[in-house]
């Protein structure tokens, strides 16, 4: 009896954050279209082919991934990136950024 309710204790406690993960990466979907962030990125066969984030979560980390959301301007001159148009700085509320980079994470190859 021990056994089956250490089992059911742990699920719970595995099972909670994995479902508010899920629901943070689903909020950051919605922010990533929410913001039009197609128009300059694409994800699969979605979105403009120039700016791809297939697999941006192997090249990026997450405090990466968030300078380039809200200081763009500055991870151009800290990484040298040349593409025109410049990526602009979003001002999003902090959950929105964290949504948005949740989501981001999850595109690895």
């Amino acid at each position: 009896m021990f056994k089956v309710i250490a089992g059911v204790i742990l699920y719970v406690i595995v099972a909670v954050p994995a479902a508010a993960q899920d629901a943070k990466v689903a909020q950051g979907a919605k922010v990533y279209a929410a913001q039009k962030c197609a128009m300059c990125h694409s994800i699969g066969d979605s979105g403009n082919k120039k700016g791809p984030l297939d697999g941006v979560a192997s090249k990026l980390s997450a405090e990466e991934l968030r300078a380039w959301i809200v200081d763009a301007k500055g991870m151009t001159a800290k990484t040298k990136a040349a593409r025109t148009p410049a990526m602009r700085a979003y001002t999003l509320p902090k959950d929105d950024v964290d949504a948005l980079v949740a989501y981001l994470l999850t595109l690895k190859k």
